[in-house]
């Protein structure tokens, strides 16, 4: 007898995070009601965009109200029953240092596959996960250190010394940072193009002499 696969009521995800090229809040996603939601609770405005409508909350917010605004309208629309991811980032009721905690785990992780590596590829992955152009871990680390330096430079006392300056060598160590991403990646091209070994089948068990007299 064939099974059928049984009918849910399934509302429209919604996505709560924080756009990285013009730092507004914004949600993708939802019915009308949901919308409804994020206007009364987290203060959301509706917008149009090219791809359809959503909703964003306003220009000029401090951080902490963005948060505030984001958590509020996520616990309000879980509670109606709809779907929601809210950005990590966004939310005030997260457990304190855990992107820290995440980010070590990550590490762990990439080094535990690496360990348990059987193939080249695989050895590729992670090299990948370490050095991709956009988001790999050094390059990431790198743009980290470069908003710092930067940061450092325009809040540093503009006294002279004749001592050499730590702020400027962060320049120097972006670059090593750069050229030791680009070496990975051609150690990754390398170990990616490198031909596979076959699996080495596991030893024969030996057989008793009961067996062999068959």
């Amino acid at each position: 007898m064939k099974q059928h696969e049984p009918d849910f009521l399934v509302l429209e995800y919604i996505t709560i995070t924080k756009d990285p090229r013009t730092g507004l809040v914004v949600a993708i996603g939802g019915t009308e009601k949901a919308a409804d939601i994020l206007q009364r609770t987290g203060g959301f405005l509706s917008a149009a965009g090219h791809h359809g409508n959503y909703h964003r909350l306003p220009h000029g917010l401090p951080v902490e109200q963005q948060r505030l605004k984001a958590t509020t309208a996520s616990h309000a629309l879980l509670a109606a029953g709809h779907n929601v991811h809210l950005d990590p980032a966004l939310n005030m009721l997260s457990v304190p240092n855990g992107d820290r905690d995440a980010a070590r785990r990550y590490l762990g992780h990439l080094a535990e596959r690496v360990a348990a590596a059987e193939t080249s590829s695989q050895v590729a992955e992670v090299l990948t996960e370490i050095a991709a152009p956009v988001n790999g871990l050094l390059p990431l680390t790198r743009e980290v250190v470069v908003r710092a330096s930067f940061a450092a430079r325009a809040l540093q006392d503009t006294a002279s010394s004749d001592e050499p300056d730590p702020i400027d060598r962060l320049g120097d160590i972006t670059h090593s940072m750069s050229r030791a991403a680009q070496v990975i990646l051609h150690a990754r091209n390398q170990a990616a193009r490198a031909p596979q070994k076959a699996p080495t089948p596991p030893p024969n068990s030996p057989q008793s002499p009961a067996s062999r007299r068959r």
